[in-house]
C-alpha cells in the first residue's frame, strides 16, 4: 500500500494547493488519507473528504462493482454518512484519485452535492492549483422538479 500523501497547513502540493485555506488543506488531506488507507484495486480508487458547517468531516471510497454502472462515487458514500448522522448542510468536498491528485466530481456527484449543499464549495484542480469553487459554477442551470419552483 502507498503510503498517505500528507501536507503540512500551508503547504504546496505537487498539485499546487498553496492557495487553500488550512482547513480545506486539511480536508484534501483526510481525503488522501482514507484513499491511501483503503485502496483497493478495481474496488475502491476514489476518496473524498466532506466538511459540514457544523465542522464535522467524513471520509470515504467509492466503491466498485464486477457491473460498473452500479459504482457508488465516494461523494455520495461521504453525503449518505452525513445523512445517516442527521449532518447534510455541506460546507465543503473533495475527492483525490488512488494517487492522492484531486480530481473534479462527475456530473452525477455535482447533482447531488448542489442538492444536499446548494452553497458549498467543492475543491477542483486547475491551471494555477487545487482551488474551491462554489458547486453551482460546476452545475449552471441545475435541474429542478416542476414542484420546487
Amino acid at each position: 500500500m502507498k503510503a498517505p500523501l500528507s501536507l503540512a497547513a500551508g503547504a504546496a502540493s505537487e498539485t499546487g494547493s498553496a492557495s487553500l485555506a488550512a482547513a480545506d488543506l486539511a480536508l484534501v488531506d483526510a481525503a488522501r488519507r482514507i484513499i491511501a488507507l483503503r485502496r483497493r484495486p478495481e474496488w475502491h480508487s476514489v476518496g473524498c473528504a466532506l466538511r459540514t458547517r457544523s465542522g464535522r468531516v467524513f471520509t470515504s471510497v467509492h466503491v466498485g462493482a464486477y457491473v460498473g454502472r452500479i459504482d457508488v462515487c465516494a461523494e455520495a458514500i461521504a453525503i449518505g454518512m452525513g445523512a445517516a448522522e442527521g449532518d447534510t448542510d455541506i460546507e465543503t468536498i473533495v475527492a483525490v484519485n488512488k494517487d492522492g491528485h484531486v480530481v473534479a466530481p462527475c456530473g452525477m456527484c455535482r447533482e447531488l452535492i448542489a442538492d444536499y449543499g446548494p452553497g458549498a464549495n467543492v475543491i477542483v484542480p486547475g491551471p494555477q492549483g487545487d482551488h474551491p469553487v462554489p458547486i453551482a459554477s460546476l452545475l449552471p442551470n441545475k435541474y429542478t422538479r416542476h414542484d420546487d419552483r
